[in-house]
């Protein structure tokens, strides 16, 4: 098992998509959210990826081909 921390901000075209649910779903991950900032227009969600290393990499391949901007975070610090 492994875990990766990233940072989630989606288009406002993808706001009402369950994205982080369908992530869940297609790659077996499992998805921790630790912080989100959601409305309208805008959002972002923190988020703690665990599970076998190649599904969490192919997960975020997916998110990321949907318009999904990914960046790392390491510990409490957003990278990018």
């Amino acid at each position: 098992m492994s875990l990766k921390r990233v940072k989630f901000t989606f288009p406002e075209n993808l706001i009402k998509e369950p994205l982080i649910y369908n992530l869940g779903h297609e790659f077996r991950v499992i998805t921790n959210v630790r912080m989100a900032d959601v409305d309208e227009t805008t959002g972002w969600v923190m988020l703690e990826l665990e599970g076998d290393a190649e599904e969490i990499d192919r997960s975020i391949a997916w998110a990321q081909r949907k318009g999904v901007r990914v960046d790392p975070v390491a510990g409490d610090v957003i990278e990018g």
